[in-house]
């Protein structure tokens, strides 16, 4: 992938060598216990809508109660002047450029495709462990994206994690990682996050939550593809070997795969991000179209 002439983006937060980022957000007592019903069942409806553990997001829903305040993160003018510097090693620079590249990319097509803005994203670099919105990030949960701040949480280890643990590389794979995440980010500017929050609530069984979240899942991964195919087409950036790359990582992470290895076998019902086979397709369905209609993942008959 030929990735130097992107634009690096300057909407990075680089929060690496900080700490792991403390305890998180506090609540009397400790742990939860502080939450009402009502908070409980938003933090549930949030894990739902993002496939975030809801543990994980237990720590951060102190921002949903409190008088309806968010409780924001202290944090000095020193320490975020730092974090707002470019990164200057080569794992940053390149998360930077392909976050760039995807904002050059959507501004773009999302107005002339849906008639939609594009508002960008913020990508945060951590190692170990930070505060998001969405509770204590950490680096065992990989990439997600946060609707609650709407930011992009990244530690940059996952990409020597799928090399060690899924035998996947190349920097196309790392950008398709990327660009999955941000193409939640494009949902939640098309209200669709909020429409799937909608539905869940209604959600008959635990079986259909899980195959709403997949259906999200599978939209991002096609999100994906639909920037790959725009950003190619602009910068000519790409070849058959990246989009293999790309492919390799939608299998590796396809929910099937990751339950074979974990237990020996597959639960479909408890998929929340596909199987392997659905997120390849999908990604390629966006890279052959190039059109985000074309990532209908809701239509009954594209399972």
């Amino acid at each position: 992938m030929r990735w130097d002439d992107f634009r690096a983006s300057d909407n990075v937060e680089d929060r690496r060598g900080e700490g792991g980022g403390g305890g998180g957000f506090g609540f009397p007592g400790g742990g939860a216990g502080g939450l009402g019903i009502g908070a409980i069942v938003i933090v549930l409806i949030i894990s739902w809508v993002t496939g975030i553990n809801p543990a994980i997001l237990m720590g951060g829903a102190e921002q949903i109660t409190g008088g309806g305040r968010p409780r924001e993160e202290r944090v000095d003018p020193d320490t975020q002047a730092k974090r707002r510097q470019a990164p200057t090693d080569q794992t940053g620079q390149f998360a930077a450029k392909i976050l760039g590249n995807t904002e050059d990319v959507w501004k773009e097509i999302l107005p002339n495709q849906t008639g939609r803005q594009y508002t960008p994203t913020t990508m945060v670099l951590y190692q170990g462990g930070t505060r998001s919105g969405c509770g204590q990030a950490q680096a065992a949960m990989g990439p997600f994206y946060c609707p609650l701040d709407k930011k992009v949480y990244l530690d940059t280890s996952f990409f020597k994690e799928m090399q060690q643990k899924f035998g996947v590389k190349g920097d196309f794979a790392y950008a398709y990682v990327i660009a999955h995440e941000v193409g939640h980010h494009v949902q939640d500017v098309l209200g669709i996050l909020g429409k799937v929050d909608s539905r869940k609530q209604s959600a008959g069984s635990e079986r259909e939550a899980n195959q709403l979240s997949v259906r999200v899942e599978l939209m991002a991964d096609c999100l994906a593809g639909v920037w790959a195919k725009n950003s190619n087409d602009r910068w000519n950036s790409l070849d058959q070997s990246d989009i293999q790359e790309a492919l390799n990582a939608a299998s590796a992470i396809g929910d099937d795969k990751l339950q074979e290895k974990a237990q020996g076998y597959a639960v479909p019902d408890s998929f929340t991000h596909g199987s392997s086979e659905q997120r390849m397709r999908w990604f390629l369905t966006g890279y052959k179209s190039g059109q985000t209609k074309s990532c209908d993942t809701f239509r009954a008959a594209r399972n």
